[in-house]
């Protein structure tokens, strides 16, 4: 039997792809994470030698290999990678999402409402009539 089975390019971000607010950390945590893996595994060196290296606790070295990095800040996993000798160059590029953009311009357009002066007038009104003038 033939399945017609659709392919949906993804972003080159898991997490963006599924719809997941912090996408972008999320993902720089599980490269460096990576990276953090990839060297020991380069070096041949257990949790608790890393411990010894690194003078991380061999629990957080485990946490990393299974990816539980929820208590791990990027900046956290970079003087890890510190440690090991290795150094890490960081780029930043910033640019809107095109379908976001999209959306926060229509957004903004209904929020922003009607002028001021006519959001404003009924109060000015009130606040006339009670001074009583």
């Amino acid at each position: 039997m033939t399945e017609n089975i659709e392919t949906v390019r993804g972003s080159g971000n898991v997490y963006r792809d599924f719809g997941r607010a912090d996408a972008d950390v999320r993902q720089l945590k599980a490269i460096l994470a990576a990276r953090i893996v990839g060297v020991l595994d380069d070096r041949g060196t257990s949790v608790r030698k890393a411990q010894t290296i690194t003078g991380v606790a061999a629990a957080d070295f485990s946490r990393i290999r299974n990816v539980q990095l929820s208590r791990f800040t990027v900046d956290r996993l970079m003087t890890i990678l510190n440690r090991l000798d290795q150094k890490v160059d960081v780029k930043v590029s910033i640019r809107p999402f095109p379908k976001l953009a999209r959306a926060w311009e229509k957004h903004e357009a209904a929020w922003t409402g009607p002028p001021a002066d006519e959001r404003t007038a009924p109060m000015r009104k009130t606040l006339k009539d009670s001074a009583g003038g």
